[in-house]
Order: C-alpha cells, then sequence, then structure tokens
C-alpha cells in the first residue's frame, strides 16, 4: 500500500472513531449513560440532546481539530518535534487575552452570546500572536531550536502568571476563571459551534495551501529560499494560521494540553506523510483526541465531571513518558 492509500485509510478510520465517539457522546448525561429512545416524544429530553450534548460533542471535536492544526504548523514551521501551542507561548498568550477581555467587559467565560464568543477568539487571537512574536524575539529567529523552547517555557510561565494577577484584581470571576484555566468543554454551544467552524475554515486553509512550503522548510531555510520561497510571507501566514487555531480553542475550551504535540506524532507513526496530508491527518487526530478525552471526562466519574484538560494533561504526559522510554531503549 502506497503513502497515498495509506493516508487514506488512516482519515477514513479517524473519522469513522470520531463519529462513534459523537455518537456515544450524545448519550452521556449527568448520571451517566442515557440511551435514547428514537421514537421518544418526550421534548424536555431532546431538547438537552439538540441545546446541550450535540454542540458540547461537536465544539469538543472543532476545539480538538484546532489544537492538532496548532501542533502541526508549529512543528513545521519550526521544524522542531517538540514544538506545539504551549511550547511556544501563544496558549497563554490567548489566555492572557482572554482574560483582559472577561475583566474588562465583566463578563463570564460561560457567556454564550454569539458576539461574546466573537469578542473572546479576537482577544486570544491577538494574544496568541504577540505571545510567539514574543517568542521568536527572545530565541532571536527559529534556528536556534533550544533558544527557542526556553524561550517559549519562559514566555508561557511569564503570561501564565500575569494570567493568575488579572483574575486576582477581579475576585468575581476567580471560580469561572478556575475551569477555563483547567479546560473545560462543559461552556460550548452553539455560538461556540460557529466560531470555531470559522476559525477552523481559515487557518486550516493557508495550512493546506503552504504544505510545500512546509516540505521545502523541513530541508532548511537557505534550501527553502533557493526554491523561490518568500519566507517572510509565509512564516506571516503559517503564524498567523497558528495563532488563529490555537486562539480560538482556547478562547471557548481553555487550557487543554498535549492535544498539539501528540496529535502529529500519532499520526506520523501511522503512516509517512508530506505537510499536505499531514495537517489534515494531524487536524483529525486532534479532533478524535479531545472528543475522546471529553466523553471519557463526563463518564468515568459521573454525576461528577473531570476538567477535560486535567485529563489530556495526564493522559499525553504518560504517552510521552512512554515514548522516552521507548527511545532511550
Amino acid at each position: 500500500m502506497n503513502n497515498a492509500a495509506r493516508a487514506t485509510t488512516v482519515a477514513a478510520g479517524i473519522a469513522a472513531i470520531s463519529l462513534l465517539l459523537m455518537a456515544l457522546g450524545l448519550v452521556i448525561g449527568s448520571t451517566g449513560l442515557e440511551p435514547l429512545r428514537l421514537g421518544s416524544s418526550d421534548p424536555v429530553a431532546w431538547q438537552i440532546v439538540w441545546d446541550i450534548r450535540l454542540p458540547r460533542t461537536l465544539g469538543a471535536w472543532l476545539a480538538g481539530t484546532l489544537l492538532g492544526l496548532g501542533g502541526a504548523l508549529a512543528q513545521g514551521l519550526f521544524r522542531n518535534p517538540l514544538a506545539d501551542p504551549y511550547l511556544l507561548g501563544s496558549a497563554s498568550g490567548a489566555s492572557l487575552g482572554v482574560a483582559l477581555l472577561l475583566t474588562l467587559l465583566g463578563i463570564a467565560p460561560a457567556a454564550g452570546t454569539l458576539g461574546a464568543r466573537l469578542g473572546m477568539t479576537g482577544a486570544a487571537f491577538v494574544g496568541a500572536v504577540l505571545a510567539v512574536l514574543f517568542t521568536l524575539g527572545l530565541a532571536r529567529g527559529v534556528q536556534q531550536t533550544l533558544r527557542l523552547l526556553l524561550a517559549g517555557v519562559v514566555v508561557g510561565m511569564v503570561l501564565g502568571a500575569a494570567s493568575s494577577l488579572v483574575m486576582l484584581w477581579v475576585p468575581e470571576i476567580m471560580r469561572a476563571m478556575l475551569a477555563f484555566m483547567l479546560g473545560s468543554t462543559a461552556f460550548l454551544g452553539w455560538p461556540a459551534v460557529a466560531v470555531m467552524a470559522g476559525a477552523l475554515v481559515i487557518s486550516l486553509l493557508p495550512g493546506l495551501v503552504l504544505a510545500r512550503a512546509l516540505d521545502a522548510l523541513t530541508l532548511g531555510e537557505a534550501s527553502a529560499a533557493s526554491l523561490g520561497l518568500a519566507l517572510p510571507w509565509v512564516r506571516a501566514a503559517l503564524i498567523a494560521a497558528l495563532a488563529l487555531s490555537t486562539g480560538a480553542a482556547v478562547a471557548q475550551v481553555g487550557l487543554v494540553a498535549f492535544i498539539g504535540l501528540v496529535s502529529p506524532h500519532l499520526v506520523r507513526a501511522l503512516v509517512k506523510a508530506t505537510h499536505g496530508a499531514l495537517v489534515l491527518l494531524a487536524s483529525l487526530m486532534g479532533g478524535l483526541l479531545l472528543l475522546a478525552a471529553d466523553v471519557l471526562a463526563r463518564w468515568v466519574l459521573a454525576p461528577q465531571e473531570l476538567p477535560v484538560g486535567v485529563l489530556t494533561a495526564l493522559l499525553g504526559g504518560g504517552y510521552l513518558l512512554w515514548l522516552m522510554n521507548r527511545g532511550s531503549r
């Protein structure tokens, strides 16, 4: 089986598992599994499914897709398998942007109007762009891998501390912001789904159009420039797509770790693909991972619910430790 056929098979498998998880997400309620009766005429039950479970399930998938896309773009752009929205500081910048907006406007992360969701996404986008630029400035470019990672860690810590200070200034939103900082899909509704769907289309387009540029960058900047690539414009477009995908996801579900980092690695373990296929497959894998984490977080301790960000951090950290241990052997 050639790489193209294998990539198609992997994409179909990811999509099939995602559809099964979506169906499972629709039957998990506050008490655990609550099978739906297709012939039921209870309007309250169907309203719960339509207004709460369905947008939450679709939103979890969209948020994971955005994070997987951000991870693939970050690793390709910076030529670093450890790069992801969190290690580059963009997630912390997006979180700070949302915290400042919520403080200035006096609204909560659970605000469900379309205007509030768009405003939160815009603030997160600006924060993510500034954080990435700050990281690149400290690292003095992308050539020094170690400097880039260290700069990203420093920027993430500083901006995370700034977000905590903002919460201390306005104690009224501290409880709601705590859920946001831990990562939660409980706030998702149809406006959030609409915002993330639009952000996915806008940020996925440059990732696919510039996939060959990402392939050229793997050969080094000198080789990419010799092929006629306008590197400053390519970087600007990809950084904007990275910031938008990260900002849109963080604005809607909060800080959800490891999805962007793990998704491209899982795809590379399944198929050898160029960035054209990798960007798309990593996005689908991110949606699958966050959707699975959301279903597990809602079901495992029902009627209590685990913060999905805590669950992804535990599972993602465990996976990376296993990967490091296998590599050392």
